[in-house]
């Protein structure tokens, strides 16, 4: 059917759905008038450069008058940042598995709501590279965990709830397709490793903590390059279960910094 999908029996016995964090709900807006037509969402983690995008589209859409600015549709809320460009949604998520994963669940509510049908949705971020070109785009097949396994744990409860992170392995390659038109954009497709720390879950030296050797640190690194994850960022495995589990077509395309 292209419907995004919620997988929560609770939802339809609430007489309200109030989206916290992105300050929507289904009682104060209309949710299928106002975004109903979204076909593509992009997220990311700062609002600034989400803000970028989103003025970036509208140009490229042909939709911005002379200095006109976008409008912060999350404006109520001090947590994420939305903005609109035609058929396009932009959105942050800020850093790490916890921040995306509350992001997720309302946009993928939100969606479920206005009734979309057929939506994309990518993650435009930056990662560290592993073994890799300096300003390469890493799309990612698989997001692994930091055991190089393809999996996202999520505690319920008590229990400990494994759930898949392969991604959509048709748009990775569409994309990357999309890429060879674009020169000085080396890209490529491999594993992207996510990991639940900045510093010691990515063998950093330079953390407030440290209890391993640089040795170690190269060792593993080694290993994870075996293993096929080219880079390492802290939300890929959450997004990839929830996009997987609700019915969306999800891809992570990130620029390597370092």
């Amino acid at each position: 059917s292209g419907l995004v999908l919620v997988k929560n029996p609770h939802l339809d016995l609430m007489e309200e759905d109030v989206l916290y964090h992105l300050d929507l709900g289904t009682k104060t807006h209309n949710l299928p008038a106002m975004f109903g037509d979204i076909k593509f969402v992009c997220v990311g983690g700062s609002p600034n450069r989400m803000r970028a995008f989103a003025q970036f589209m509208r140009r490229e859409l042909g939709l911005a008058a002379a200095g006109e600015d976008v409008a912060d549709i999350c404006a109520g809320s001090d947590r994420y940042a939305m903005y609109r460009a035609g058929p396009v949604l932009s959105i942050s998520h800020g850093m790490g598995i916890p921040s995306i994963s509350i992001m997720l669940h309302e946009l993928i509510k939100l969606l479920h709501h206005a009734k979309c049908r057929d939506v994309t949705i990518i993650r435009i971020g930056t990662s560290g590279g592993l073994g890799i070109e300096a300003g390469s785009v890493v799309i990612t097949d698989t997001a692994v965990d930091s055991s190089f396994q393809p999996r996202f744990e999520q505690v319920v409860l008590d229990d400990v709830v494994v759930r898949s992170t392969e991604l959509d392995k048709d748009l990775a390659e569409e994309l990357l397709a999309c890429s060879r038109d674009i020169p000085d954009f080396p890209t490529l497709i491999g594993h992207t490793m996510c990991t639940y720390d900045f510093y010691e879950g990515q063998g950093r030296l330079d953390g407030a903590l440290c209890s391993f050797s640089s040795e170690k640190k190269l060792e593993y690194l080694r290993r994870a390059y075996e293993a096929g994850v080219r880079n390492i960022e802290m939300e890929s495995t959450a997004f990839a279960a929830l996009c997987g589990l609700c019915g969306l077509k999800g891809e992570s395309c990130c620029f390597h910094l370092l």
